[in-house]
């Protein structure tokens, strides 16, 4: 069955030619568009020509580092990156999240379950609930999150959040005051759990309060609750 249509184009930046290949024929087999890239420089150019609806990206490649072209990526637009490596480690795979990855996927892996993970991500980031769709203000305009459109606004200025970022957000925004845990944003904003996810919403809250905070250090939207979670504290303008 296809699950999207072919308008959705999948870019694999990978230089093993062997996995990228597997990849690629699993990935169109659900109906994707994909191309694919060995080096960084040649995926940034794909991307530049036509951006891409996800990238898959190996974290280790021959001229540049998987980490140095997701910033660059990040440039070109909002789409979802999943990162694919060989390195497993807890820490590694937080570090990856700190990143802006949306997901992170450990060699050796089934290709299928790449793929449930494409589709898991890029439900998430194009899934818009027309029921709770809204745009919520605070502090006098300071802070606006409009979930039809998926777009943040600090003093007006448009927010680049990745899909994930805004997910947070959003729900911790709409439920202004409630305090969530680690496990309860990642089943609330992510909708499915593996290991590794509940360290890194650490990471994305660092990286949401480095995009919507002036001091990160004093916090005026997002409070840490110290051995449970997190919280939002901006006063709403209804």
């Amino acid at each position: 069955m296809v699950y999207l249509n072919m308008l959705n184009q999948i870019l694999i930046i990978e230089d093993d030619r062997k996995i990228a290949k597997i990849v690629k024929v699993y990935l169109e087999n659900e109906g994707f568009r994909v191309v694919t890239a060995e080096k960084g420089k040649d995926a940034l150019e794909l991307a530049y020509k036509e951006v891409p609806s996800l990238v898959v990206l190996d974290l280790m490649l021959p001229d540049m580092s998987g980490e140095e072209l997701s910033q660059d990526l990040r440039e070109i637009g909002d789409f979802p990156i999943i990162m694919l490596t060989a390195k497993s480690s807890e820490e590694e795979r937080v570090a990856g999240f700190s990143l802006g990855a949306d997901d992170y996927v450990v060699k050796p892996f089934s290709p299928r379950e790449l793929v449930a993970r494409v589709k898991a991500v890029m439900k998430r980031s194009r899934t818009k609930d027309v029921s709770q769709a809204k745009t919520l203000s605070f502090n006098e305009g300071l802070l606006t999150i409009d979930s039809r459109n998926y777009e943040v606004k600090k003093q007006g200025l448009p927010v680049m959040v990745t899909p994930t970022e805004f997910k947070i957000l959003f729900v911790l925004a709409n439920a202004r005051g409630r305090v969530y845990t680690r496990s309860e944003l990642v089943e609330n904003a992510l909708g499915y759990q593996f290991e590794g996810y509940e360290r890194s919403i650490d990471a994305h809250i660092k990286n949401i309060r480095h995009k919507i905070e002036d001091d990160t250090r004093n916090p005026l939207f997002i409070q840490t609750i110290y051995g449970v979670g997190y919280k939002f504290t901006g006063n709403t303008d209804d």
